[in-house]
Parts: structure tokens; sequence; C-alpha cells
């Protein structure tokens, strides 16, 4: 592919960002060897992303190059900031034309299309609250999302049957009044790529513009109990992961970067969006359907990415193709994150590569919160070490600070101001976040231990989210499907270690009496909710059990399946 570097450009981009974006918003102190001792975020209150980052990157540093995007069938188109600020007014226009305003929520749906950052940066302007979904979800799962979260309008890719699906889950009424596609005409359907380009490409800001603790984005997220909650975030979240890119994937002007996530999941706006563009990089986009491992070391070769990011399924697939073979030599800095890296695959990429992986930790409530940042040396398995402005903690059961070595909760401690970046609440559910939230405390669920330099290592949920292939998966959502099968008197779905997926989804079963426990009917019962729910929910392993193992009140011990 073209080299796109131009050192003139890249010299006038880190000027920009240090005079026109940085000055206004970010205070930091870093040592000698560059490792960062404090950040604050100042202005934070004024904040949004579409017009202080993307508008003054647009205005200044037009012809600099923002995206990298390479479609599914290989063909390659670079977008400028220019071109991008340009294609972002334009959407806000006709968003607004067809009636969709301020505090109207709105999902999108659109896989690893560029439309995604157009569409998701003009809500912003307008005010909107985005909500990114992934495309796998089917019928009943948008019936359950339009509904709690009342949804008003959708903006949808044409592939993966989303359309109908949607339509099926909104006969009832209770869905968007306004939809529209992208890559294809859809009867009843706006189509976006023909309809908003004949809109202004002006869309600017006002002195009620949203910005600072304003709504800006909501996403579902599983649970244990009960079916996915909402977690809602204000526009200074897209400034606190100035961290995350800078300090964790380190970023520089002008580099070429590239994180393997669905814009459908957090992990999309942790690394293909906010912080890496308020440190200028390029994004490169690889619209594919099914990761290749293959596809992908030859796109890192070919596009010369500098820093990379993925999920540590996809580095145990891609040690499997002989990294070795592929010239991975531009890659400056690797990253990880969404669930536990063996120390086996650290040392088995580092001996094929030279490259070393840095962990990181953060949630769809935070932005980085825990990461072997820039300065820092790796230890292999450790999710590093707390990254500032969060003050990082550990409580054991008694809710007294942990020692070396004790395993605990990790907690972030916001007695006297809440750091930038955190959520605001989860919507429509006060009492989920008063338990989350005790005495300026945020409880995150997450279970670890530090040791005597102070890196932390990551043991596993209070609760039973499982994460699968950088996915995260509510038990709870599986077990209601296979609880409709007429022959399944008791279900529980649990995680099971999986050398390349991390875990994997495994219902336990109790059948009906005279139920035959056979081989066919656990393929059964695997198709049953493929068929009606996202195909990455499935139990890759079915166990029928006579009885499954509770506390004297009756709760399945998960642990012990």
């Amino acid at each position: 592919m073209d080299n796109i570097t131009d050192l003139e450009e890249v010299s006038q981009l880190r000027r920009v960002l240090e005079e026109e974006i940085y000055k206004k918003f970010i205070i930091t102190d870093v040592d000698e060897n560059g490792l960062l001792n404090e950040i604050r975020f100042i202005n934070d209150d004024k904040f949004n992303f579409s017009f202080d980052v993307m508008d003054v990157l647009g205005t200044k540093c037009s012809e600099n190059p923002a995206m990298l995007y390479i479609s599914k069938n290989g063909g390659h188109r670079y977008f400028t900031f220019g071109e991008m600020m340009s294609m972002v007014g334009r959407a806000a226009n006709y968003f607004v034309h067809l009636g969709i305003k301020r505090g109207d929520r709105v999902m999108l749906v659109l896989k690893r299309h560029y439309q995604f950052w157009v569409s998701i940066l003009a809500l912003h302007k307008i005010g909107a609250i985005a909500i990114p979904a992934t495309s796998q979800l089917q019928t009943a799962d948008l019936e359950y999302r339009f509904k709690f979260g009342g949804i008003s309008a959708i903006v949808s890719t044409c592939e993966d049957n989303i359309p109908a699906e949607s339509d099926e889950a909104s006969a009832n009424g209770e869905g968007p009044s306004i939809k529209v596609s992208v890559g294809g005409k859809i009867d009843g359907w706006h189509c976006f790529d023909e309809e908003y380009t004949s809109f202004d490409d002006k869309f600017e800001r006002s002195a009620d513009s949203p910005c600072g603790s304003d709504s800006m984005m909501m996403f579902f997220t599983s649970g244990t109990t009960g079916y996915p909650k909402i977690v809602e975030h204000d526009f200074r979240y897209g400034l606190s992961h100035f961290v995350t890119a800078k300090y964790w994937h380190g970023i520089q002007p002008g580099d070429m970067h590239m994180t393997v996530a669905d814009t459908g999941w957090g992990k999309a706006v942790w690394g293909m969006l906010y912080g890496q563009w308020l440190c200028g990089a390029v994004l490169c986009v690889y619209d594919f359907d099914r990761f290749s491992p293959t596809q992908m070391l030859s796109t890192i070769s070919d596009a010369q990415i500098n820093t990379f990011c993925a999920p540590p399924t996809a580095y145990r697939m891609m040690i499997k193709e002989h990294p070795e073979n592929y010239d991975l030599s531009s890659i400056r800095r690797a990253t990880t994150a969404g669930e536990c890296l063996n120390p086996e695959v650290f040392t088995l990429f580092k001996e094929a590569t030279g490259i070393e992986i840095m962990e990181g930790f953060g949630q769809t409530e935070t932005p980085l919160i825990i990461g072997t940042i820039i300065g820092m040396t790796p230890k292999p398995g450790s999710m590093g070490k707390p990254a500032p402005p969060f003050n990082v903690g550990l409580i054991n059961n008694n809710g007294e600070p942990c020692k070396a070595g004790e395993e605990g909760e990790i907690i972030l401690r916001a007695d006297e101001n809440r750091p930038c970046g955190l959520f605001k609440r989860y919507y429509h559910n006060d009492d989920l976040t008063e338990a989350a939230w005790k005495d300026g405390v945020y409880h995150t669920g997450d279970i670890a231990k530090f040791d005597e330099d102070g890196y932390f290592w990551y043991i596993g949920r209070c609760d039973d989210v499982i994460k699968s292939s950088g996915y995260k998966i509510g038990p709870a959502e599986v077990e209601h499907v296979i609880m409709e099968l007429p022959y399944v008197v008791e279900c529980a779905v649990s995680g099971e270690k999986d050398e390349i997926r991390g875990q994997i989804i495994k219902a336990s079963i109790v059948l009906t009496k005279g139920t035959e426990p056979t081989e066919e009917l656990k393929t059964e019962i695997q198709s049953y909710v493929k068929s009606k729910t996202a195909p990455y929910k499935y139990p890759r392993k079915v166990c029928f059990m006579e009885e499954l193992p509770k506390t004297i009140s009756g709760k399945v011990i998960r642990s012990m399946l």
C-alpha cells in the first residue's frame, strides 16, 4: 500500500494537537523516561469530541490522512481529516432532517463500515445518544434493546439480515420510527449513502451544543442476572481515552494504528476513535466478516501498522500461523485487553516476532484504568499498574485494603471528584447504579491481586460474566433461551477455560424424566440457541446432569460447574 507519511504534514499535525487541543484540555507530568506520573483534564465540562477534535483537525490539518479503510475484498481507500469533517457535517444535517434530535437514542449497527465513524460523530454534534450494537443480534435481542433502550432511530448495515430482523423486532410498534440503511436500499428504510451527500457539510457549534456531562453514548453490557444492562457515558468519556492511546497504545502523530474490534462493542471506541485521533493516528480499519489470522498478518505487513491492539484470542490464533514468516517490523508497540493474556502466548509471540504484548484493563464503564503503559517493563500475565488519573485499589470481603498477594475486588476511589471517563449510571436501573457506587467508591466487580512491585494480576469476576474471544456473555441470556425447550428442567451456563478463546460457554442441563441425553440432543440444543440469539452465545459444550449444585438458599454454585 502507498506510504502516506509526510514529515511536514506530521509536524503540522503535532503542533495543532499540542497548541489547539492539549493546552486547552490536558495537563500531563512525565518523568525522564516518559512514564506518566500525573494527568489532569481541564475544561472537560466543555468538551465535545466532534467539535473540539474532529473539526479542529479537519480545519487545520485537512490534508492529513485520518483513516485507511480496507474493504472485505481487499480494496482500500484513504480519508483525510478534512474529508471526515465534511462527511460528519453532512450526516449531522441529514439526521436532523430525518427528525433525529438531541436526547434521542440511536442504535448504530455498522460492523466495521467507515460510515460508523461518520454517523457516531454526527450524532455527537446533534446531541443524540449513540448506542453501538453488533450485527450478530437477532430478533429477540433487538426487541429487548429497542424496548428497554427506548430506541427512536437505527442506522444499520444491510448485511447479516439486520434490517429484516429489526423490522420483525419492531412489529409491535415499540421499535425505532426512523430507519436508515447503509450499503444498499431496503423497502421502508432511508438510504444513507444516497441521501446524506446532498446536505450541507457545515454543522457549526452553538452556545447550547452538547458537551461535558451531557449524555453522549450508551452500551448494552451483559450481566449474570436478568437481561443486559445499559452503561451511560457523557462527553468527557472521549477525552479520557487520551491515556489509552498515548500512554498504553503508545501512539505518536502520523502512526498507522489498528485495533481488532467490531464497532458494536466498547473496545471499538477504546481503540478505533477517540484517543487515537486525539493522538493524530491514522486508523487502519479492516472491514472483514470473519477473523482470519493469515489475512490479519498480511494486512499488518502491507499497511505497515505501527501500533496494534487485539484480544488475546487473536494473538493465539496468529501464533499458530507462524508470524515469523511475515514482515511485522513496522510494529513499534502491541497491546491487548478484553481477557487474560496467557504468559505462554506472550513468550511465544515474542520469540516469533520480537514483539512484547502490553496488557491493559478497563471496562465498558471505564477507559483504561490499569495497564503496562509507556516506560514500564511488562510482566507476562500481569495487567500492569494503575494508570493516572485513577485512584485504583483492592479491598477484601470486609471492605479493607488488601495487602500484596491478597485477592480482592478492584475499586476506584472518587471520594472528592469523579475522574473523567467513568460512566454516569446504569440507564433505568438506579438500584444497580447505587450498588456499584458506595461512599464515593466504584466497585468494578473484578477480582485481582498485586505483587510487591505494584503490578496487578487478574483473577476473575465477582459475578459470572463469560469472556469468550473478546465477547462478554451474560449466562442469564443463554439460560433464558435454553429454558424455552420443553425437555429442559433446569440449566446453568458457565465459562470453561479454552486455549484459543480464553473461555467457551458451557451449558449444564437437567432434562425431563424420560428424555434421552444423546449427542443428537446436544446438537439440537446448540442449534436452537444459535437460531434464537447471537451465534457467539451458543454453548460449545453441553453437559447433562441429574441435578445442579446449589447453595442452601437454592442458588446454583457456578464455580462447581
